[in-house]
Order: C-alpha cells, then sequence, then structure tokens
C-alpha cells in the first residue's frame, strides 16, 4: 500500500523563496510543513507522489469552495492512485496519496490528524509555516495510519 500525507499552510508571503514549491500559478506559494510516506512498502516514487500532491491543489482549492465539509474526499486521481484532502477552517490542506480504500478510513484519519496538528500550531513556538519536525507528532500519525487506513 502506497500512502502520502502532506500538509500545507495558507501561503505566507514572508516565506524564504527557497522553502517554496515551485508549480503553477499561486500554488508556488504552498509550503509542505510535514510529509510522510505511510506505506508498508518503500517506494522510489517519491518525486512522483511529490508531484501528484502538487498537481491535486488546483482540485482542491475548487473543491474546498463548492462545499462546507472539511473532508473533501477523491479530489484527483493518477491511475490507481487517488488524492483525498481535508482542508481546515484556515485553510491548511492535508492530502493523502493512496490506493482505493474505505473513505470512512480515510475521514478518520484526517480528523485525527487536524487533532495534532492543533496541538502542534498552539505550541507559541511553532509558526504556521515552519516544518513539524516533533518526533511524537510523526508517531502518532503514522500510528493513526495503522489504525484507519489498513
Amino acid at each position: 500500500q502506497r500512502c502520502q500525507v502532506a500538509t500545507v499552510p495558507p501561503a505566507d508571503p514572508a516565506a524564504p523563496r527557497g522553502e517554496r514549491y515551485l508549480g503553477h500559478g499561486d500554488k508556488a506559494k504552498d509550503v509542505p510543513v510535514y510529509e510522510a510516506e505511510l506505506g508498508t512498502k518503500r517506494q522510489d516514487s517519491n518525486h512522483l507522489h511529490q508531484f501528484i500532491l502538487h498537481a491535486a491543489l488546483d482540485n482542491v482549492d475548487e473543491a474546498m469552495w463548492g462545499t462546507q465539509s472539511m473532508f473533501l474526499k477523491a479530489v484527483d486521481r493518477y491511475y490507481e492512485l487517488y488524492v483525498s484532502a481535508w482542508v481546515t477552517a484556515g485553510h491548511t490542506k492535508f492530502l493523502l496519496l493512496h490506493e482505493p480504500r474505505s473513505e470512512d478510513g480515510i475521514k478518520a484519519f484526517f480528523q485525527e490528524v487536524h487533532e495534532l496538528y492543533l496541538r502542534i500550531v498552539l505550541n507559541p513556538f511553532q509558526t504556521q509555516t515552519s516544518r513539524i519536525k516533533n518526533p511524537a507528532f510523526d508517531l502518532r500519525v503514522r500510528a493513526a495510519a495503522r489504525r484507519y487506513l489498513q
């Protein structure tokens, strides 16, 4: 199973140029603050996964204005891989690249990751655009992935 999650906060115009994703239009300002390979198999297509997730940001931006739900379900597809999204009230985007699976498990995973993310962001020493390097956060995200995505 191949899964990858990326958290993209709202663009910060003060972020240094080197930390920005190079992409299409305004998406160049989206900075991933956390990424993890969550699958049991080690894949060598990490750059392809990043490209797929980055390309799906346009679809996420379109879909988030058409619903009041935070969970946007599958917003993009690349062959047998799907991109599901969760958008917070502050427009932080959680993206999950995965093979076909239950939407209920994906939604529960996103809910737990959202709660974990809020705990990190409420830390006064963490800015919204700085990378999350907390090992406890990483362990809890991986535990949630094992619990809900397998």
